[in-house]
């Protein structure tokens, strides 16, 4: 493919045709707020924090999806931009607890200076998290609808159609078919919406209950990359282990086999290491 040459903030930055302004700004050490881009999906352009200005555009650009043109100018740094983003990520944090959300988030909103109290009538209360096994657990208060659960689950990887979004506004959520338990929904139990839910609104059951008991400390944490024995495919696994003892099981995001998916034996087939049933 051809490169194709533009300025980001009167800086001239070169990449390969296909790139988005996203990709540009990363190349060269850049980077923008966002939550519903993940680097194995096609961006969803939902949750509006990578907003841009590009010279020409009537309007703010989502850097995530917007592919690069030649000479194209782009500013990330405008008042017009900041701005947009600012109060995007107020709403965002206003109505969802993202407390899990990692610590680049805090940072963004204190670049910002977003201040999410301005919009505290839209916080959602009251909505217990949904634990019908011992695998997994739906946290959606902590959800901001970002759909990267949805595209996982759907024809972007698992092609199981388990969940989608459903209502409208402040209702609209994240279910399954006629909101049964998810025992009895199409799921398969891979957890590949565990792997993309930027907000640990969708969490392995072991991890969830111990960042609820405040035993989890990434800290404390350490990797051990393995490949799965359970079939010949040769998914590739990293093992999270804290004092001994298995706590959650990944796979990486650039593993060609996976790209960051596993089946339900590859993410939740250790757990019989660390069950405390007689």
């Amino acid at each position: 493919m051809a490169d194709l040459t533009l300025t980001i903030d009167g800086g001239t930055v070169t990449v390969p045709e296909g790139s988005t302004i996203l990709d540009a700004v990363r190349s060269v050490g850049g980077d923008l707020p966002t939550l519903c881009h993940g680097p194995t999906l096609e961006p969803a352009n939902v949750c509006r924090v990578c907003m841009v200005e590009v010279e020409g555009a009537g309007a703010l650009v989502p850097s995530c999806s917007r592919v690069v043109d030649e000479g194209m100018v782009v500013h990330t740094d405008t008042d017009r931009a900041r701005h947009s983003r600012t109060v995007v990520m107020e709403l965002l944090a206003s109505s969802a607890d993202l407390e899990r959300v990692d610590d680049r988030f805090s940072a963004w909103m204190e670049d910002h200076g977003a201040d999410p109290a301005r919009f505290t009538g839209a916080t959602i209360e009251g909505r217990p998290a949904k634990v019908h096994d011992d695998l997994y657990v739906r946290d959606y208060a902590r959800c901001i609808l970002c759909y990267r659960c949805v595209d996982a689950c759907g024809e972007q990887h698992q092609n199981t159609f388990a969940i989608t979004v459903a209502g409208r506004g402040f209702d609209a959520h994240i279910s399954t078919e006629f909101d049964v338990a998810l025992p009895d929904s199409a799921c398969v139990y891979c957890g590949n919406c565990i792997a993309v839910c930027p907000t640990g609104a969708l969490e392995g059951k072991i991890a969830w209950d111990m960042k609820e008991a405040g035993t989890w400390d990434i800290d404390r944490q350490e990797v051990t990359r393995t490949v799965c024995s359970y079939c010949g495919v040769g998914c590739n696994l990293d093992i999270h282990t804290q004092e001994g003892a298995i706590v959650d099981v990944t796979s990486p995001e650039d593993h060609d086999v996976t790209l960051g998916n596993l089946c339900i034996k590859g993410r939740f087939g250790w757990s019989f290491v660390v069950s405390v049933d007689e």
